[in-house]
């Protein structure tokens, strides 16, 4: 079985679990920064230089130091989610959920059945089908044991949340601020009053209908600008 879900576990335990971002491959990293307490190290699939098997390394680094790989994938069809799946990633952040297809969509390629219809493999996301045994019930824990988030950044969600909202089987809502802009004709500018009050709206339609916000229970950091700060705090010594 996959290692436990660390998020998921906080999630249980009502605390918040601390994680950071990594936009470029990099398993020496997380075997450095794991021997902290983080929670998750959160892998940026759509805009981050990674291969598959870069992806794996990480996940490895990730599993070694008993943190949790989550990923944000370039898109949900079913194929893709199942390339980072099959490669040990723990939680998937899909991309430009606008419609409820597109969050039915995530949820069949994330899960295995009955939720979903995602592909058993024998890889290292599958355990290399090794001594499994109760396939059925390894199916339940795995599905489990997997956190699904939804990013909304485009304007029909405004139009279309209710709908979204009432799919089954996503842990989390969170919203992608620059492309969310963009759509709202303030490309740019993220934190333009009406992108701020559109987004305020949106988180609380959101936990209205009884459904999380990412950061209600995630917080997480870049690993670009610990470096960043770092240096500079060596630099101003």
């Amino acid at each position: 079985m996959r290692p436990p879900n660390r998020i998921k576990a906080a999630l249980r335990e009502g605390r918040i679990a601390r994680g950071f971002n990594l936009n470029f491959p990099s398993p020496h990293i997380v075997e450095i920064l794991g021997r902290l307490d983080f929670d998750f190290v959160w892998i940026d699939g759509e805009h981050g230089p990674f291969s598959l098997e870069q992806i794996e390394e990480v996940c490895r680094a990730a599993e070694l130091v008993g943190i949790t790989p989550i990923a944000r994938v370039p898109n949900v069809h079913s194929s893709t989610i199942l390339q980072f799946l099959d490669r040990g990633i723990q939680g998937i952040l899909g991309p430009h959920i606008a419609t409820k297809a597109d969050a039915e969509q995530l949820v069949k390629a994330c899960y295995f059945g009955p939720v979903g219809e995602r592909s058993f493999g024998g890889n290292r996301g599958c355990d290399y089908d090794l001594e499994i045994g109760d396939k059925a019930a390894y199916y339940r824990q795995s599905n489990d044991n997997l956190l699904v988030g939804a990013l909304l950044e485009d304007k029909g969600v405004l139009d279309n949340l209710d709908d979204i909202l009432s799919v089954e089987g996503i842990d989390y809502f969170s919203i992608g601020p620059n492309d969310f802009a963009q759509g709202l004709g303030f490309p740019g500018e993220p934190h333009h009053p009406e992108v701020i009050a559109a987004m305020k709206e949106v988180h609380d339609r959101i936990r209205r209908a009884g459904r999380r916000v990412g950061s209600d229970f995630m917080r997480s950091v870049w690993v670009r600008d610990l470096l960043v700060d770092s240096a500079r705090r060596f630099l101003s010594e």
